[in-house]
């Protein structure tokens, strides 16, 4: 039965109500299930690593954990992504992704890549220089990062603090 059937049929006093709330329980169900996958997805995130990088992975099962697909690109050839994607010397870490045109490089947390993603700033993209101990990937369950600072990161290498650990 059509939602405005079930409309009509509400209306009319001889349609059965056992019937009205059956056809309703089923609408509302159906209105819910398409409310539901009507969500927004997370775009993709392609990562590229070192081959034999574990922190790199500890990363991507983060992002995971979030909701975020991760793709995995492993290469020996780090320096020629970095350089691709315009991550200086003093902004690179292990890894380097790509998520909506944005560049996110290193141990850079869900929520940060969230909000980025939400606020779209004009930015190439975010860093978390170094390798933090205990930022996502490289720390231990229910350990609190130590104080790291994730920033953003301009087309000429400037930088701003994005978020302070």
């Amino acid at each position: 039965m059509g939602f405005a059937a079930l409309l009509l049929g509400a209306c009319d006093q001889t349609t059965d109500t056992k019937q009205n709330t059956a056809a309703m329980a089923t609408t509302t169900a159906t209105v819910s299930s398409t409310k539901q996958s009507a969500q927004p997805l997370k775009p993709e995130v392609v990562m590229y690593k070192p081959p034999t990088c574990d922190c790199c992975t500890g990363w991507a099962e983060h992002l995971r954990k979030d909701g975020f697909t991760v793709v995995v690109h492993k290469r020996d050839d780090m320096d020629v992504i970095k350089s691709k994607y315009e991550v200086t010397d003093k902004l690179a870490s292990c890894h380097t992704a790509i998520v909506d045109g944005y560049v996110i490089e290193g141990h850079v947390p869900a929520a940060d890549v969230e909000r980025l993603l939400k606020e779209r700033p004009d930015v190439v993209g975010l860093t978390a220089p170094g390798m933090p101990m205990k930022s996502p990937g490289m720390q231990t369950v229910g350990q609190k990062p130590e104080a790291y600072d994730v920033l953003a990161f301009d087309k000429d290498g400037n930088t701003t603090v994005f978020h302070k650990y």
